[in-house]
């Protein structure tokens, strides 16, 4: 069995009985179920439709976001979250590197790296070495004036958690960040790269090993691992190029308003809707959040 997941932006609310009813009778599918008046609704169907990707591509130029996914074990025990662009709305390399005059030559770097044009590892030694002299204060000005939660955050965090699941963050940004971050969400455990400092100023340097692609897929084993659970028990979600090794392997891999290529890749995709989707990817209803 598979159950067909429609959402959309909270803000926005777009779905109606009528495209519901259209969509299900088109595919065949069994009884429309409200999980958000206007926002999310599912149903149920045998098998997946061959017009899934042209219903999709139609669905999101309406600016709902339609995914496919088994019916059966939706429900995860361990979330495993990208930070920057995901659980944070800003990358945190190109906040400093507008504090350090460098701003739009690392913003493209970024770019190119998160949709998977340069190697990760290589382009984030060759931003930060543009960071050399800053000062380390900088770091604290950026997180209290350009840093902002993504919506609907806090909300996946502390739902699953309720329910008995683990909330990992897991970044190739900063722990700089990443600590903040993870304690203001309610993050269980994180994991992230470490600038270096020196006298108080950024050497333009991170710490070795570099946590990139395969270091998230490390930590998803190895929280799978220490939780018992298994692989099919996560979900990942992420944006860039360096999330699709753990997008692949978690139970559930979403991609949040992600790059083109890891869009092209990624099994669930939500373009419009905020992280509360992921929820109802799951099958949660909005009663069942927890604030």
């Amino acid at each position: 069995m598979f159950t067909t997941v429609l959402t959309c932006s909270p803000d926005r609310p777009r779905i109606d009985a009528t495209l519901m009813e259209a969509l299900r009778n088109g595919w065949g599918g069994g009884s429309a179920r409200w999980l958000a008046r206007g926002v999310a609704a599912e149903f149920d169907m045998d098998r997946l439709p061959d017009t899934l990707e042209a219903t999709r591509a139609d669905m999101d130029a309406m600016g709902v976001d339609l995914n496919v996914l088994a019916t059966q074990e939706r429900r995860k025990r361990l979330l495993l979250a990208d930070m920057d662009s995901t659980m944070i709305r800003q990358e945190c390399i190109d906040e400093l590197a507008d504090e350090a005059g460098v701003g739009a030559h690392v913003a493209a770097i970024t770019a190119r790296a998160m949709n998977g044009e340069v190697d990760f590892e290589g382009a984030l030694r060759e931003r930060v070495a543009l960071l050399a002299g800053l000062n380390a204060t900088v770091i604290d000005r950026v997180l209290q004036d350009r840093i902002t939660l993504m919506p609907g955050g806090r909300t996946l965090v502390a739902t699953m958690k309720a329910q008995g699941a683990t909330a990992a963050l897991v970044s190739g940004g900063f722990t700089a960040f990443t600590d903040a971050v993870a304690a203001k969400l309610g993050f269980d455990w994180s994991r992230a790269n470490t600038l270096l400092v020196e006298d108080g100023v950024l050497t333009g340097a991170v710490a070795e090993p570099i946590l990139g692609r395969q270091a998230k897929v490390d930590a998803l084993v190895q929280l799978c691992a220490d939780l018992r659970i298994a692989e099919e028990d996560a979900i990942a979600v992420g944006d860039g190029a360096n999330d699709l090794g753990m997008l692949g392997r978690a139970g559930l891999g979403v991609a949040l308003h992600a790059k083109p290529a890891v869009q092209a890749q990624a099994g669930c995709r939500i373009n419009h809707g905020d992280l509360t989707a992921l929820l109802y990817l799951q099958g949660y209803h909005e009663d069942d959040f927890v604030a």
